[in-house]
């Protein structure tokens, strides 16, 4: 729609609640919602990597509503989260972003929805300003075209902390298919990293489908090797680019758990800066 962007909304909630939810936020032609009745729909939908979600709309009726969100904050640490609580006058989000306890008063969950996506938004503009990025950005101007400023992104984020860093690149095949483009870690690392990734099965492929960042665990899958195996305790990938996609940044740390949303902030802030130079370079 024109002057706005979408907003992609997956609301689970129990089956006879459905039509409510679907009469209230349908009103708002902003969002483009996705009605499902249990936990195991949304994981489905969720994991699609042709189905982009914005923000989880989950009842708190439906079942163990906090220890699924618990798992989806870890799993997709950029999605917007909101709980509805009908059966209280109060509820704390715990590791939702926010409750709605009266979510059809005054639109009261389509206004939560907007705000949030707003402050996401504004949170990005703000965070693009760190003395990180600012420094990434100056040093990106400066390398060579093509390779130098993919191994300038992998080397800036190596230097946030990360003990290997590998920027894959989306190559234009039938099917698509990722090759290993630039890389930085321990030689012994880097000697055996995969060199091409397949689109279907692989974390790699499904952020770059998807558009939508990832951390995983040795147990979760879609998965890269090197977390699969054990050699790395935590990895994120983070696709680069939004509309024109040059491929996608996979980073990992030796402990698990250790990456978090505010982490993976900062890799999409990078990201971002990098396709945005190679879009330049593209169209040059």
């Amino acid at each position: 729609m024109a002057g706005k962007l979408q907003i992609y909304v997956l609301a689970a909630v129990q089956l006879e609640a459905v039509p409510r939810f679907r009469d209230n936020l349908s009103q708002d032609p902003q969002l483009k919602l996705t009605l499902v009745s249990s936990e195991a729909e949304s994981r489905e939908i969720l994991a699609d990597p042709q189905k982009r979600t914005d923000v989880f709309i989950v009842d708190n009726r439906l079942g163990n509503v906090y220890d699924l969100i618990k798992e989806l904050r870890q799993t997709y640490p950029r999605l917007l989260i909101l709980m509805v609580d009908e059966e209280a006058d109060f509820s704390m989000p715990g590791q939702a972003d926010e409750v709605s306890v009266d979510p059809f008063q005054e639109n009261d969950l389509i206004r939560r929805i907007k705000r949030l996506t707003e402050e996401r938004q504004l949170e990005t503009l703000r965070a693009d300003a760190l003395p990180p990025v600012r420094t990434f950005a100056k040093s990106l101007r400066r390398a060579s075209p093509g390779q130098g400023k993919q191994q300038a992104a992998v080397e800036a984020i190596k230097e946030l902390g990360y003990d290997y860093v590998a920027f894959y690149s989306l190559m234009p095949t039938t099917p698509p298919e990722l090759t290993l483009a630039a890389q930085v870690g321990p030689d012994a690392v880097t000697a055996i990293a995969p060199q091409k990734q397949h689109h279907q099965d692989s974390l790699t492929g499904w952020v770059s489908q998807n558009g939508q960042s990832r951390i995983v665990g040795a147990d979760d899958e879609p998965n890269h090797p090197f977390v699969k195996r054990g050699r790395f305790g935590s990895g994120a990938c983070v696709p680069v680019g939004t509309n024109l996609r040059f491929g996608v940044i996979f980073a990992c740390r030796e402990q698990p758990n250790a990456i978090t949303q505010p982490n993976v902030l900062m890799l999409e802030l990078v990201s971002a800066q990098l396709a945005s130079a190679l879009a330049k370079e593209a169209h040059s």
